[in-house]
């Protein structure tokens, strides 16, 4: 059976006015139907570059992108996307953001309701729902994020350090919230970031990329069970992976 995405020998090489810059070198990777990636390495080393290639929003000089066995031609509503930045419309309230994607699907407005209904309660903002986002905290904005972008239905979720602008404890909270919503109903995730401990604690499997060019120097398998919690991110284990994903990304021996 074919992987969900498959990534097959990328290169993105960017013209700049500098000159040339190759974002991404000959990269490849499988990711399987209810994975869920993190991709972590140094700032330059074309995490986002590979997310971008994957939505759509980006396209690779060499090389294919596949996702559900077509290739990738453009951004899809299959594939939802999720920034660091919240990007929702100020003037809407949370339930009109998450509505949004719907409206452009054409649904029935009792559809669009009960849709974003269901989403909000998932992601805890069920009393929220009329509210605006300068209303809201900054966990709270990105959890409307994420609830926009399950609204639409993807099969596959793509966040770029999207818990990257927020206070460690919200932080921490965020992690744990999309966990369990991802063991609910499990969709595929690829997700960014600069942080190990977020990285180990989140995924199955940590895809460590090597600086510019970028490429893949190691995929490490986290055989952690899930649901996981704060006993697991202080546990020997837990450790002992979070020390092989350092020495990957720092590459120190």
């Amino acid at each position: 059976m074919s992987a969900m995405i498959e990534i097959r020998d990328a290169t993105k090489i960017y013209e700049t006015s500098r000159g040339t810059t190759v974002s991404l070198d000959h990269v490849s990777l499988d990711v399987e139907e209810g994975e869920f990636i993190t991709l972590v390495g140094p700032s330059g080393c074309g995490k986002s570059t590979m997310l971008n290639l994957i939505a759509g929003l980006l396209s690779p000089t060499s090389g294919d992108v596949v996702v559900h066995g077509s290739p990738v031609k453009g951004p899809s509503p299959d594939r939802g996307v999720i920034f660091q930045q919240y990007a929702l419309f100020p003037w809407l309230t949370a339930k009109q953001n998450v509505e949004f994607g719907l409206r452009l699907q054409n649904l029935p407005k009792e559809e669009r309701s009960r849709r974003a209904d269901h989403y909000l309660e998932l992601v805890g903002l069920q009393d929220f729902g009329h509210a605006l986002p300068k209303e809201l905290s900054g966990g709270m904005k990105q959890r409307c994020a994420i609830a926009r972008a399950y609204a639409v239905n993807p099969s596959l979720l793509l966040m770029d350090e999207p818990f990257g602008a927020l206070d460690a404890l919200t932080r921490v909270q965020m992690q744990d919230e999309l966990l369990h919503t991802w063991e609910r109903d499990r969709r595929t995730i690829v997700f960014i970031t600069h942080d190990v401990d977020e990285a180990v604690y989140l995924a199955s499997r940590v895809v460590v990329m090597s600086p510019r060019p970028g490429r893949i120097s190691e995929i490490i398998d986290v055989p952690l069970p899930y649901p996981r919690n704060e006993e697991l991110r202080l546990s020997p284990e837990f450790a002992e992976i979070r020390a092989r994903v350092w020495r990957g990304v720092h590459h120190r021996d």
